[in-house]
């Protein structure tokens, strides 16, 4: 009796002949993919070079003649496991983000000092009362503008050339994503004065312009700081996740 008088049209292992097994590379790149976090750029920059360097090992087996599934065993096994390799590759994905969000923070943060600037020109209107507690409360964020900056620059130098010669504390993403958490609620709290304060101003072109960029601000600051909390989080840098 043939497979095709039972009807069963499955090979001699007695799998389907028409399905194609996964590529276990493909598979190891992409659950490397799926557990690591960090900057998007990094990220594919990352994972293209471990890509290329394991079908560089399986081909320089394969020119020896070992067969290509046999090849790319050997050069996953060389590697190491997705687990094996996550926590120094999740370590350097979470430095560059720290690194990104504080050339953010050091980058939109100056723009609350503009924003008191601008409220500035706006102190002698009418409506001085509102005005002058917006331009006081824009005053104070400044501050908080310039120590987010220079918490920032002391964050770029330590992942930078200092991270050379001295290892980056294990705390500064942290530091630096809670810096970024900060400068951000700054920028909110200075969005709301100044939108408060456009509404009774004559001069309200000037004010709403300088909200705008406190709310664009904001919005960069915020985004890239919740995704280095959560690099911070992440247990494999030997930091225990919060309670």
């Amino acid at each position: 009796m043939t497979a095709a008088d039972t009807g069963d049209d499955t090979g001699p292992a007695g799998t389907d002949p028409g399905r194609i097994d996964p590529d276990p590379l493909a598979a190891y790149v992409a659950d490397l993919t799926a557990a690591l976090h960090g900057p998007a750029r990094a990220k594919d920059r990352m994972i293209e070079e471990i890509r290329g360097g394991l079908e560089d090992t399986a081909d320089a087996q394969i020119e020896r003649g070992v067969p290509r599934r046999e090849a790319i065993g050997a050069a996953l096994r060389e590697f190491g496991t997705v687990d094996e390799l996550l926590p120094s590759c999740q370590r350097e994905l979470t430095l560059a983000q720290a690194r990104h969000t504080a050339r953010v923070v050091a980058l939109t943060a100056p723009f609350l000092i503009a924003c008191w600037y601008l409220t500035g020109a706006t102190g002698q209107e009418p409506a001085g009362s509102v005005l002058h507690a917006s331009r006081l409360l824009a005053a104070h964020l400044s501050g908080v503008a310039i120590a987010a900056t220079l918490l920032a620059a002391a964050a770029l130098a330590a992942t930078g050339t200092l991270a050379r010669r001295l290892s980056p504390p294990t705390r500064l993403p942290a530091i630096v994503a809670w810096t970024g958490t900060t400068a951000g609620a700054a920028m909110a709290v200075t969005t709301l004065a100044l939108a408060t304060a456009a509404a009774l101003a004559t001069n309200w072109p000037l004010l709403a312009f300088a909200g705008a960029l406190a709310a664009a601000s904001h919005a960069v600051v915020a985004t890239s700081a919740r995704a280095c909390r959560r690099c911070a989080r992440l247990p494999v840098l030997g930091v225990p996740e919060p309670g």
